[in-house]
């Protein structure tokens, strides 16, 4: 009942209250703040407790609770903080930094190299560390008492006495310690890793050097000039990774004895309870097999290969180890064909898949030792939403814990968890749950945003073919729609792997809130999600190896001709937009469609895959080498001829992810047969364009839609 009175008041507010038009300035500057659902900022639990904490936006003060209290024990506005804070010489802050929950009484944070401790029962800063000004990769060990960072390219640790110990001492730049790398492939985000006891420190060394240097033009200096990143690129040379631990107590570095080959990429580093072994998986070049080892911490060397696991087309080891006790831990696997969770010993051996069916574990939440119950996001309802699960380790016996149609998100603790609900008609509730699925008390229901606002919601659709797999799409409407009428159609597409774009969530951000404006100036927006997407199993992911491109666009095709069976869509008038993946696939639809879309707007585009980095192009396509008709046939360069439309694309000039070089090559191909071709480029932005020149994009694509659609 509850649900539906919320549903009958958001539909009763958007019938009764929309008046005013989204604006440019809306689109790109309040979509992420004003026009947002209110939420509870940094929301999570005391660690070790069943206290919890969050940032209150409207009194700008850090309050915390006990979850049988509405009313905070203890509380501190952001005045109050800046005083402590000029104590300590640090500078006022406009809003709270990023905390961390150490114990029952303290949080850690970083403010400008500074390192803080806040008791929030004293209410006073109780220890500082002064790191350098140029440090940065910085991970706080699991006492919260030291802190691991990197300095150009070298690694180094402060503790709380504020001694600080270098750890590498390389001169050679190319060589780099405790950094990220593998170009953020396979689940990687850091370069270090603290032992459980804080006694040792794992770390990545990654040696550049045979590496090919890509220019980057810096157009603000007179001449220009160029620096150089180092890109791998597809077939060519990749750096050489290593794995280091650090021994805290002699001193004394060693490293894994990982082998050969060197270009291998090495992922889900994991550190045993007892600190004794490091757990790496060993993923080949051509990523269709990889091994997991354990390796002794004390010597490097290798104590077991556990298991391996092979794929004809590829494997992605991901996630680290999930220790759920000191001699057992999760493994996420897709060897079934679907993500699922697998229990394993120290030593290898398996003891039993835990979660399975054709759906797919999103992320794992959380395990009670105490019940044996692991918490787990699944798309088991449906490939559009997110729910909250928990099975019995031993039994096996499952239950839904969330039941709201929608997107549940979970903060969880070992007796209760938050859920983040949103769904495409209610912008936010956030709850508290006992962990066995009963509701304590809602915390926050969110008003809609964009009550006053012109806004078409959307509608999604399952678009069928008698022996394909379901697409799922996304259909947004004019906001003043006339079923008698025709209308154009912009597809927005990205298209590309681990993705999913359509979805039961609520509309927010700078993406919907541009549909929304295309929307009220008549345009339908449409969006499917093409093979080769994310959490529709391995299969549908599978589907376009070797030859990225050519599926999509069949899949996108199968969107549009669904759109053609209805009487309001103008046939004539279909345009594109995308950026990155989505500006390859928007390029794709104007050039490999028979001429079926009029204009296309493309980002960032992939143009040659050949030109894009080792360790994504090589998982999806092979190499250059290894398959030629493939890169030949995703090519767009190929199809240049084609163009007879009108086409932008737009590129930030100082590109490390998709380079600059993939448009230029399109727009001197398209010079070369006389074709017709709009162009812009954003100086010095890199992969997106950010801050007040977003403004200036926004406007360009909408307008380009506007005179040409």
């Amino acid at each position: 009942m509850k649900k539906l009175l919320i549903l009958f008041y958001f539909v009763f507010i958007t019938i009764n209250a929309q008046t005013k038009s989204l604006t440019m300035e809306d689109v790109v500057l309040n979509s992420y703040y004003s026009l947002s659902p209110k939420d509870l900022q940094q929301l999570n639990w005391i660690s070790g407790t069943n206290n919890y904490y969050y940032i209150n936006s409207e009194s700008q003060s850090l309050d915390i609770f006990a979850v049988n209290n509405d009313k905070p024990f203890s509380s501190i506005s952001l005045t109050e903080f800046n005083v402590l804070l000029n104590k300590e010489n640090v500078k006022n802050l406009n809003r709270f930094p990023r905390l961390t929950s150490i114990n029952k009484n303290t949080f850690y944070f970083v403010v400008d190299s500074v390192y803080l401790v806040y008791d929030f029962n004293q209410k006073e800063i109780v220890n500082k560390i002064i790191l350098p000004s140029n440090c940065s990769n910085l991970e706080v060990d699991n006492s919260s008492k030291a802190i691991a960072y990197t300095i150009d390219n070298n690694l180094f640790y402060t503790d709380s006495e504020n001694k600080t110990v270098q750890i590498s001492s390389e001169s050679n730049k190319n060589i780099l310690f405790g950094q990220s790398v593998h170009r953020n492939e396979f689940g990687i985000t850091k370069g270090i890793f603290w032992s459980p006891q804080n006694n040792y420190l794992a770390f990545y060394r990654m040696d550049q050097t045979m590496v090919t240097d890509y220019p980057i033009l810096d157009l603000s200096s007179l001449p220009a000039t160029v620096e150089y990143d180092k890109y791998p690129m597809a077939g060519g040379k990749s750096h050489e990774v290593t794995i280091g631990i650090y021994n805290l107590k002699t001193n004394k570095t060693v490293y894994l004895e990982t082998g050969l080959p060197k270009d291998q990429y090495l992922t889900c580093v994991t550190w045993s309870p007892d600190e004794k072994y490091v757990f790496v998986a060993l993923l080949n070049r051509d990523q269709n097999h990889y091994k997991l080892v354990k390796y002794d911490a004390t010597n490097g060397k290798k104590a077991k290969v556990l298991f391996e696991e092979n794929n004809s087309k590829f494997v992605e080891p991901e996630n680290p180890l999930i220790f759920i006790d000191d001699s057992h831990f999760l493994w996420f696997s897709k060897r079934d064909g679907y993500n699922h969770l697998y229990e394993y010993d120290i030593n290898g051996n398996l003891v039993k898949q835990i979660t399975k069916g054709t759906w797919e574990v999103t992320d794992y939440i959380g395990f009670s030792s105490k019940t044996k119950n692991l918490f787990y996001i699944s798309t088991e309802q449906s490939p559009l939403e997110r729910h909250l699960y928990c099975i019995n380790m031993e039994s096996l016996n499952k239950k839904q814990l969330t039941t709201e149609e929608g997107t549940h998100q979970i903060v969880f603790n070992d007796e209760y968890f938050f859920d983040k609900f949103s769904s495409l008609s209610i912008p936010r509730v956030i709850s508290l749950y006992k962990n066995e699925g009963s509701k304590v008390k809602d915390l926050l229901i969110s008003d809609n945003p964009v009550k006053e606002y012109l806004i078409s919601y959307p509608k999604l659709l399952t678009i069928k073919n008698e022996g394909m797999p379901d697409l799922y799409a996304r259909l947004i409407l004019p906001t003043n729609f006339d079923s008698t009428k025709k209308y154009p159609v912009i597809v927005y597409v990205y298209g590309g792997p681990h993705s999913q774009e359509v979805s039961n969530r609520w509309i927010w951000g700078r993406y919907d809130f541009w549909f929304q404006y295309m929307a009220e100036k008549g345009y339908i927006v449409f969006t499917v999600d093409n093979r080769g997407t994310s959490f529709r199993g391995l299969e549908f992911e599978q589907a376009t190896f070797r030859q990225l491109g050519s599926i999509e666009v069949e899949d996108q095709m199968r969107g549009v001709n669904y759109l053609k069976t209805l009487s309001y869509v103008d046939s004539t008038r279909f345009g594109a937009y995308g950026w990155s993946y989505g500006g390859f696939m928007t390029t794709s639809l104007m050039l490999r469609t028979n001429n079926t879309f009029k204009v296309g707007v493309g980002g960032g585009a992939v143009i040659d895959w050949k030109y894009y980095e080792v360790m994504y192009t090589e998982r999806y396509m092979d190499t250059p080498q290894s398959n030629p008709d493939g890169f030949n046939n995703s090519n767009l360069l190929n199809y240049v001829n084609n163009l007879n439309g009108k086409l932008l694309l737009v590129h930030g000039t100082s590109d490390n992810t998709v380079v600059w070089q993939h448009t230029l090559l399109f727009t001197q191909k398209a010079t070369s047969l006389n074709k017709a071709l709009d162009y812009f480029p954003y100086v010095h932005h890199t992969h997106g364009v950010s801050g007040k020149d977003a403004l200036h994009l926004y406007n360009k694509i909408s307008n380009y839609f506007l005179n040409n659609l």
